[in-house]
């Protein structure tokens, strides 16, 4: 069953990625355009009914709610990012929202393929119905606000005018850098893990006692008075404080040395922004319509996620630890997330806030999204540590 699930998550992989090339096509054909956006849409709806086998296949394969590490999260993400993206195409029929918001998903689903991929039992704090009442609605939640995110993206490189120097353009052209280093992060991850890369570390952690953790990068940043074991593998160049999970952090720090050395290569071909490298593709679009997907996403996603990421985990939190609010670092961002989405709410119905204000806005939530999955998990240790 296990082998099932892997084999239905690879077949979904591939669908969404041939149905990004037909939406693709869809845009670039100056002839009518339906015949490639009915098999991109058709392609995206079969890789998802098998990501959703795959889903079920280790649901059951594990006797739990595939939902409870990095890797299972973030694939579930992926998919309902899909979900949403779905369900979006037939209200607007826009091929162009397909053609980005596809990518996005696949980023997702490589990026989680890059963690342990093995079917774990619970621990004694997750064997309960509320794991996936909670997760599954939260990543619900996240995955409708994402394609937020994907429609203003679609807005700004259209409007954004890159013959003018400004914070417009470098922070458009930040945002699209930053889904590089998603790709700078799985190819070196898995460049490393093809070579069997390992260096093993004693350390000191938070209780003051000797521990022992095993590196599948070479360290550019080591735990607290780590010591290398492995000979000939590199020692960290810096040690930091126990609080930090360093073994994460270099992950995350090679994710950006890889990303700026295939942006490099891409200028170095392109001479040009991506941004600038991405305009013909939105030549299509319509803004107003844009804008609605962005504004819609968000009053759908923000109640969802106020359902799973902050009611559902408060009765969670409540039952397991026996209080309803921690300040853990993940309760900390998810009560930080559903602030900005609710301040974009209050500037957009009160303020008039629509239109390009409505897609910056949009971004930096979608940041503050990425943040909480990714730098609280892979950063920052707290009670929540076990998802990783």
């Amino acid at each position: 069953m296990a082998q099932l699930s892997a084999n239905l998550l690879y077949t979904a992989f591939f669908m969404y990625l041939i149905g990004t090339a037909f939406f693709g096509g869809a845009i670039a054909s100056k002839k009518k355009s339906g015949k490639f956006s009915t098999v991109g849409i058709t392609l995206t709806i079969a890789g998802f009914l098998a990501q959703s086998g795959y889903f079920i296949a280790r649901w059951i394969a594990g006797g739990h709610a595939p939902v409870s590490n990095l890797f299972e999260f973030t694939t579930f993400f992926g998919m309902m990012l899909v979900l949403a993206f779905i369900v979006l195409y037939f209200i607007y029929k826009t091929s162009t929202l397909g053609l980005f918001a596809l990518p996005i998903a696949l980023l997702m689903i490589a990026y989680a393929s890059m963690f342990p991929r093995e079917i774990s039992p619970l621990i004694p704090a997750l064997q309960t119905h509320w794991l996936w009442i909670h997760v599954i609605t939260t990543a619900l939640g996240i995955a409708i606000l994402g394609m937020s995110f994907v429609a203003a993206l679609i807005y700004l490189i259209k409007v954004v005018d890159y013959s003018k120097k400004g914070k417009k353009p470098f922070w458009l052209e930040f945002t699209l850098f930053t889904l590089v280093c998603f790709i700078g992060f799985i190819i070196v991850t898995a460049g490393f893990e093809a070579s069997n890369y390992e260096a093993n570390f004693q350390y000191v952690d938070k209780k003051g006692e000797d521990a022992f953790v095993e590196y599948h990068l070479p360290a550019l940043v080591g735990p607290y008075q780590g010591e290398l074991l492995t000979e000939d593998r590199m020692g960290a160049l810096v040690n930091l404080p126990a609080i930090i999970n360093t073994k994460k952090l270099n992950t995350v720090l090679w994710s950006i040395f890889g990303g700026i050395i295939l942006y490099g290569l891409f200028w170095a071909i392109a001479r040009r922004p991506l941004g600038v490298v991405l305009k013909p593709a939105v030549r299509k679009v319509n803004l107003d319509i844009a804008d609605e997907i962005g504004y819609r996403s968000i009053t759908i996603g923000f109640p969802v996620f106020t359902l799973g990421g902050l009611i559902f985990a408060m009765i969670w939190a409540q039952i397991a630890w026996t209080r309803f609010w921690g300040w853990d670092p993940k309760e900390v961002w998810a009560l930080i997330t559903w602030l900005f989405y609710a301040a974009y709410l209050h500037l957009r119905l009160s303020k008039g806030w629509d239109g390009e204000k409505s897609a910056w806005l949009a971004l930096i939530g979608f940041a503050i999204i990425m943040f909480n999955l990714i730098g609280v998990n892979l950063i920052i240790a707290g009670l929540h540590s076990y998802a990783m």
